[in-house]
């Protein structure tokens, strides 16, 4: 049996092919356009029994490329890859590619699931909308901060809509300070229709799916929440039990144990932010109450605030 892996940069390639012995059979550089890893593997000549890159920002395009080609691509966790390669002396594209196949070769991985596109679609309108929202919040602060230069304090809350008119009406006296805001509130006007724009999008997105709609019929849940979650999720049949969830969310504490030690650490502050920050919201923002959110308060009262936000999460 042969194995392949790529060493996937955002130029190029580093392929390496061995044998079922760890031989290397063949290394090459490729462009990072999927046809030509495609190409290369496919001219080897051999047939190849599976083919391993690292997980990370440039991999969901060249595994759907691979799958179509009819290779079995794996996906592997890149924490586990980044500890068997600081073994390596020399950190090369060309060394990391033949370290990566003989861990495939090897089998000490941990795969990876690849989300589909339609998660992917999901995920791109979820964080374009929160980068607007951001944007939008960045400037407000900005204006408020300038505003309170001169002795003006705008309401603590104020509607995003309402907020144009609050600081046209505060600056119209003031010549020199308009021409400082007003560009400024421009900007802020327009980043505000597009976040109107995209909210709209994802809201029409999540009561248009079956399952997100199932997802609001809980109190608390709403169409971000839904939408997060069932973009986190993406493949239920990938979890043998729903216990699972909450590890895959890093929602479980740390464990360390040698010997006599046995050690749990706090919960990972990896994992999806989305659905940390969706339990977030339906614990302290939402005002529909629901057992799932008795359960959160009460524990909030003993344990703290975090701790019961973990908890919500993780149920």
């Amino acid at each position: 049996m042969f194995y392949a892996a790529l060493d996937v940069s955002l130029h190029s390639v580093a392929v390496c092919i061995i044998d079922n012995d760890g031989k290397v059979r063949l290394e090459r550089s490729v462009p990072s356009d999927v046809p030509d890893p495609v190409r290369c593997l496919s001219e080897f000549g051999e047939p190849i029994h599976q083919v391993g890159l690292e997980a990370g920002t440039l991999t969901q395009h060249r595994t759907y490329g691979l799958r179509e080609a009819g290779f079995d691509v794996v996906c592997m966790e890149a924490r586990q890859v980044a500890a068997a390669l600081s073994a390596m002396r020399n950190k090369t594209d060309k060394h990391d590619a033949r370290s990566i196949a003989q861990i495939l070769r090897s089998g000490w991985y941990s795969r990876v699931h690849v989300k589909s596109v339609e998660s992917h679609h999901l995920r791109a309108l979820l964080t374009s909308r929160k980068v607007m929202q951001r944007k939008c919040i960045d400037l407000e602060n900005e204006i408020r901060g300038l505003l309170k230069v001169f002795g003006v304090k705008l309401p603590m809350r104020l509607s995003r809509g309402a907020f144009n008119v609050a600081v046209r009406d505060t600056i119209k006296s003031e010549p020199a300070l308009s021409r400082a805001l007003l560009p400024m509130l421009h900007a802020r006007q327009m980043l505000f229709e597009t976040f109107m724009e995209l909210d709209r999008r994802v809201r029409k997105a999540a009561h248009e799916d079956e399952v997100c709609t199932r997802f609001m019929g809980i109190p608390g849940v709403g169409e971000i929440t839904a939408l997060s979650f069932k973009a986190a999720v993406d493949d239920p049949a990938r979890f043998k039990s729903s216990r699972t969830v909450g590890a895959h969310f890093e929602l479980t504490p740390r464990r360390f144990q040698s010997g006599e030690k046995d050690n749990r650490g706090r919960i990972s502050p990896a994992g999806d932010s989305d659905v940390h920050a969706a339990a977030n919201a339906m614990l302290m923002r939402s005002i529909a109450w629901s057992s799932l959110k008795a359960r959160g308060m009460r524990r909030m009262k003993t344990r703290g605030r975090r701790r019961a936000i973990v908890a919500v999460a993780a149920s």
